[in-house]
């Protein structure tokens, strides 16, 4: 299991005396150093949120959340940074599911056969399903994200004392992680966790906050657990009008290891990765774009635009500033609404016959 190192100046030995005049001295090397540091915006603007939140009248329990999720978020953070360049998924599902169920069997070879393609999977770390997954991709392909719970919570035995495995004080710094890190979301057949882990990441896709990536809906052969999910929601929802038909494009369900292994493969065929400049939607592609999609992609999807047309670019002087990889670009004003139309036009690009070498996962994100 990962444990965070031992901070020096916090020892259990030293004094509170002591332990101030460490942190002083780290606090005055920090502030000479960060003119020089590459982000030093945002560690300026960390530092500023916590000198802001001394001045107020905070309470003890306010600063043990604020302590606890920062403390989660640097073992996090340390566990998947040699991995960043990986795509990896996050599978969830029910810890009640039984090794002899067809459902763990399931997604064991859907984790074994993510491993074979080089992807990693994440799971949380617990029995049933979770276990499934980390015995399928192994424990050098996995990561565990575990929960600290008032009960005890043990790690299932194929993660267990890796240092792949991370333990969360907090829900949400858990949840937080598993959505940062993971390239697509698999779902096998769960409990109140699953549907919470299932409309907090359509939710999430629905607003723009995650993704774009896949997310796959895996049942049992024959299994209409999935299905039965759906109509509730085209009989619920859809139908009283609180979500699109659009919306629906989000997901897919499938019943097939090889099926769901190739959604989530086939996303990342020809697109690679997006990210917002100001308000315009960067799309990064693997193969450049003939004059005839292009044109296809503006006769169809000129619904998703605000203004203007879908534009090929080179990067763009903010993403040059940073490193960003020199991939073929789409560029669009998108109107941050219709991510069901978004994903549309993606799985669009992704059936294009681009007649290029197709590239191997693990690949550079």
């Amino acid at each position: 299991m990962s444990s965070p190192q031992q901070i020096p100046g916090q020892g259990p030995d030293l004094t509170p005396e002591q332990r101030f005049e460490f942190l002083s001295q780290e606090i005055s090397h920090l502030v000479e150093e960060l003119p020089n540091h590459e982000h030093w915006t945002w560690i300026s603007r960390s530092l500023s949120t916590l000198v802001n939140l001394a001045k107020y009248d905070t309470d003890r329990l306010d600063w043990k959340i604020v302590s606890h999720s920062l403390k989660d978020m640097e073992r996090g953070l340390d566990v998947f940074q040699p991995y960043r360049h990986v795509r990896k998924i996050a599978i969830f599902g029910s810890a009640r599911t039984a090794s002899d169920r067809p459902e763990y069997h399931l997604a064991r070879d859907f984790a074994r056969r993510l491993a074979e393609y080089g992807f990693m999977v994440i799971t949380g770390a617990g029995g049933g399903i979770m276990a499934a997954g980390n015995e399928g991709a192994g424990t050098e392909n996995s990561f565990g994200l575990n929960i600290q719970l008032p009960f005890e919570q043990s790690s299932n035995p194929y993660i267990q004392d890796d240092p792949k495995l991370v333990d969360f004080k907090y829900f949400f710094t858990r949840k937080l992680f598993f959505l940062r890190e993971s390239d697509a979301i698999a779902l096998f057949p769960g409990g109140f966790g699953t549907m919470d882990e299932a409309f907090e990441t359509l939710t999430l896709m629905q607003t723009g906050k995650y993704g774009p990536a896949p997310l796959v809906l895996i049942d049992r052969p024959g299994g209409d657990y999935w299905y039965g999910w759906q109509n509730y929601l085209k009989t619920c929802l859809l139908e009283n009008g609180t979500i699109s038909e659009d919306d629906l494009s989000l997901y897919r369900i499938t019943d097939n290891v090889e099926t769901a292994c190739e959604v989530i493969r086939d996303f990342y065929r020809t697109y690679h990765s997006s990210r917002y400049v100001g308000d315009r939607l960067v799309i990064r592609l693997k193969s450049p774009l003939s004059d005839e999609a292009l044109q296809r992609l503006n006769e169809d999807y000129q619904d998703i635009l605000t203004e203007g047309k879908i534009e090929r670019t080179a990067p763009l002087p903010e993403e040059s500033r940073q490193g960003e990889p020199s991939l073929p670009r789409l560029v669009l004003s998108f109107n941050q609404k219709n991510f069901g139309r978004l994903y549309e036009m993606i799985r669009f690009l992704n059936s294009l016959d681009q007649q290029t070498e197709e590239r191997e996962h693990p690949e550079s994100k």
